[in-house]
């Protein structure tokens, strides 16, 4: 367990194993508790470094606004920290997003980058996505986190077998600081760095859940603007897939690195 401090802030990350460096970044709410299954697998050959995003987790949460620039600028400050160099950088959800920023305003950081269900912009568009995003922000201010957790877990664990992921997820959410996990979902909305896709020039490899929020349509549309990236699409899954699919995430993952690394060394 180790912290440091960016723009006043204290920042949590935990460090496993050596090798080239492998950065995890989770999502909205989460914190590196999430990649559990992941650790272990990929810390036997990758140096791991796991942060928690501000205003989540071990990290402080300081009262203001937040932005997936910011967000990305603390990343950024962590890979300078540990002069790690370029990195090989996973994101899920809003973690992609922060992967994305930082991969279109850092290039020379990124090595290869793995989007995990996630988007390249969150744009209220419609009247249709004006009410949507209305009644996730109404009912999120209305409901407390443990009520939200538990809703997210039957969501995203609803098989008989999924009992304890779904315990957990409810456990784990109401630990949340709600004016945090507040501010983190406005930065989401109306973000984007989708035009600037083309720019993008690492390895990139698109993981999607076939039971995603959003439809597998959306990610091969975007993966198609990405100049080097491919589409892996995890069957059985839904938002969650590093918890429900480990094996199978752990696998594509690997052999995504696995095929650059290669490459790099033949170079």
């Amino acid at each position: 367990m180790a912290y440091f401090e960016h723009e006043g802030c204290n920042l949590h990350y935990e460090e496993y194993g050596h090798g080239a460096p492998l950065v995890l970044v989770h999502g909205l709410g989460s914190s590196t508790r999430d990649w559990e299954r992941q650790i272990p697998v990929l810390s036997a050959r990758y140096r791991l470094i796991v942060p928690d995003v501000r205003g989540h987790g071990r990290s402080d949460k300081p009262r203001e606004r937040y932005s997936i620039e910011g967000f990305s600028a603390d990343l950024c400050a962590l890979i300078d920290h540990l002069d790690l160099g370029p990195v090989h950088l996973v994101g899920w959800s809003m973690g992609g997003m922060i992967g994305f920023q930082l991969a279109v305003d850092e290039p020379a950081r990124v090595k290869s980058l793995c989007i995990v269900n996630s988007a390249p912009e969150v744009k209220v568009r419609t009247p249709d996505d004006c009410w949507q995003w209305f009644k996730r922000w109404s009912l999120m201010r209305l409901l407390s986190l443990e009520t939200i957790g538990k809703a997210l877990g039957a969501k995203l664990f609803p098989k008989p077998e999924q009992t304890e992921l779904r315990l957990e997820m409810a456990r784990r959410w109401a630990q949340n600081d709600k004016r945090a996990y507040l501010a983190s979902f406005d930065a989401i909305v109306g973000w984007g760095v989708q035009e600037h896709l083309s720019h993008i020039a690492c390895p990139t490899l698109i993981i999607c859940a076939d039971h995603d929020y959003t439809p597998v349509a959306l990610k091969e549309a975007y993966t198609k603007l990405l100049p080097d990236a491919r589409l892996a699409v995890i069957a059985d899954s839904r938002h969650a897939t590093p918890l429900d699919q480990p094996e199978r995430f752990n696998q594509t993952l690997l052999e995504f690195l696995t095929a650059i690394d290669s490459t790099t060394q033949d170079h």
